[in-house]
């Protein structure tokens, strides 16, 4: 199942910064008129062959933006060139970091055929700024051609074309119907372990306040685990930015909807996430939370495979955060209370005294999250655009079938289409729930987010075998739960303002982001109140000095009246 964090994609903002200076300086701006700025040549295509009576599409190398195991001989990519839409597609994975890797492609010569990426402006104008790729708009207008790709809401190719009209990639992971989107995972929340809250003499009602978290918090800290070692009262994964859930319950929005940065309307005004005074205050409780030994020591370095483990050896009391970061699959093979993951259930946010609200930390943004991005040197482009456009056909299962092939072949309806599912095929079913990365591998290349996605339909919620494994249950309980908290909404256009090319935020987005991942280290483990004062003073003049924090607030209102016109 997929998480709309993926933050497998993820790329960090240093690097970033350095990649846009890298390009700049190779491109000269943005390359010349003949390049980066027209359309090219289509180029030189390769021929195609009959088999069986039927046409072969080609084949093309896709350069996948995030890191997985690949195994290019997968049944769903034998099924791609044996049959619908006859295509080879070979899959090349990024291999650490994301950002580097695209710096070192681009600047010597660019990817080879194609390369799908998740949304980003810095991703995006390096790209073009490169001169590599080509612009793409005429073959959103083919519909006798391309259907799938004629298809995609006109609103979403309107917001992707540049000031001469070019789109520059090939939008994917978007909502089929932006008028009735699809509320997608809701993830974020508490989540609290009953068998050590039943061992601590309180029920879940007794969390209904901060002040009953932490409460919970000290008496599960005299526990112990299977081992005898001490219980970590409370666990979160700050490299995925899990203490966005204590900054939400402090009243902070922190979500955005690809905008430059989290914003609240009030009233006629706006208030930035770093201006909210409630901002302190989570940090605050925090501190005290680290200094009383009640955080895990290890929340702002540990890395997402050593925080699952802790989790799934029930080192752990209670979590804040996203789930999948705590990784549902140590519930999810469960049948029952045979593991301490059994034991996990999420609770509302705790009531914090001023706070009337709690904030936003995930926007439901039917827009698209990923982008393909085609090379000017490539000579597979009909297997290129073929394969997008089958992907793209506007069908509710779209993603379940690019993910695990068209019904009857690898699964299939129970009873009725756009129904419950289950698999039909125990060999593949095996190797893809094994748990182990290669085979799965060997099955399916996860390619979901090369295809859209419908709140008519969604496969791991319509999935047969929840009904027989009932820790699977248990994610779609948490998920329905936790969307009716309060920390969702629908995005609103001060959501998704963007930077833009030799703007403010393009300069100076990249330090903002280490100035935040700076000090969120150093106002968490502050030694006493002296010291997290004085962290969040430099915190301030940081905000200043090395991200021009009130100059990019003032052009950040002039980029909504112009992006928006509000």
């Amino acid at each position: 199942m997929k998480s709309r964090t993926f933050n497998a994609k993820q790329t960090t903002a240093g690097a970033l910064a350095a990649l846009m200076l890298a390009l700049t300086a190779c491109s000269g701006g943005g390359g010349n008129s003949n390049s980066s700025n027209s359309p090219s040549q289509e180029p030189e295509q390769s021929g195609q062959t009959a088999e069986g009576g039927k046409q072969q599409g080609g084949k093309f190398n896709l350069w996948l933006g995030w890191t997985m195991t690949v195994n290019n001989d997968s049944l769903i990519q034998k099924y791609w060139r044996e049959n619908e839409p006859f295509v080879d597609v070979q899959i090349e994975s990024t291999q650490g970091d994301a950002s580097t890797a695209l710096n070192l492609k681009l600047n010597t010569g660019g990817f080879e055929d194609a390369a799908i990426f998740g949304r980003s402006d810095v991703i995006n104008t390096s790209m073009i700024r490169s001169g590599t790729i080509q612009p793409l708009e005429q073959y959103f207008n083919m519909p006798d051609k391309y259907p799938g790709l004629a298809s995609i809401p006109k609103e979403y190719l309107e917001a992707m074309k540049d000031k001469d009209g070019h789109i520059w990639s090939i939008p994917t992971w978007f909502d089929q119907n932006p008028q009735d989107p699809w509320p997608g995972w809701a993830s974020l929340g508490w989540f609290v372990r009953e068998d050590v809250l039943e061992k601590a003499g309180m029920k879940k009602e007794d969390l209904a306040t901060i002040e009953g978290v932490e409460t919970y918090l000290q008496a599960a800290s005299q526990q112990t685990d299977a081992s005898g070692n001490k219980l970590i009262p409370l666990g979160f994964l700050s490299d995925a930015n899990d203490e966005n859930v204590i900054l939400s319950t402090f009243g902070v929005s922190t979500g955005t909807a690809g905008g430059v940065i989290p914003v609240e309307k009030k009233g006629e005004d706006y208030q930035f996430i770093y201006d909210n005074p409630q901002y302190k205050a989570a940090y605050k409780w925090m501190n005290k939370m680290y200094r009383e030994g009640l955080i895990d020591k290890e929340a702002i370095t540990d890395k997402k495979e050593r925080y699952k483990e802790k989790n799934q050896s029930g080192r752990t009391a209670m979590n804040a955060g996203g789930f999948f970061n705590m990784d549902a699959q140590i519930w999810e093979v469960l049948n029952g209370p045979t593991a301490p993951a059994w034991y996990y259930q999420t609770i509302p946010y705790p009531k914090v005294s001023g706070v009337d609200k709690i904030g936003i930390n995930q926007i439901v943004n039917p827009y698209p999250g990923d982008d393909v991005y085609i090379s000017k040197k490539s000579k597979n482009l009909d297997a290129i655009l073929a394969f997008f456009d089958y992907s793209l056909q506007p069908k509710p299962e779209m993603q379940q079938v690019i993910d695990g092939g068209p019904p009857g072949t690898y699964w299939d309806w129970v009873d009725q289409p756009l129904g419950k599912w289950h698999y039909i095929d125990d060999n593949y079913q095996q190797l893809h729930d094994s748990g182990d990365a290669s085979k799965k591998a060997s099955t399916t290349p996860e390619l979901y987010a090369a295809s859209s996605y419908s709140n008519e339909w969604y496969p791991w919620w319509n999935y047969e075998g929840t009904d027989n494994i009932a820790g699977r249950q248990k994610t779609i309980d948490f998920t329905t739960a936790i969307g009716k908290m309060g920390a969702i909404r629908v995005a609103e256009p001060y959501d998704m303002v963007k930077s833009e090319p030799g703007s403010l935020w393009e300069k100076y987005l990249p330090e903002l982001e280490n100035v935040r991942k700076e000090y969120k280290a150093k106002l968490m483990m502050a030694k006493d109140d002296n010291a997290f004062e004085a962290a969040w003073s430099e915190f301030q003049s940081a905000l200043e000095k090395r991200a021009h924090w009130s100059e990019l607030k003032d052009e950040w209102h002039q980029l909504l009246s112009k992006q928006f016109g509000e």
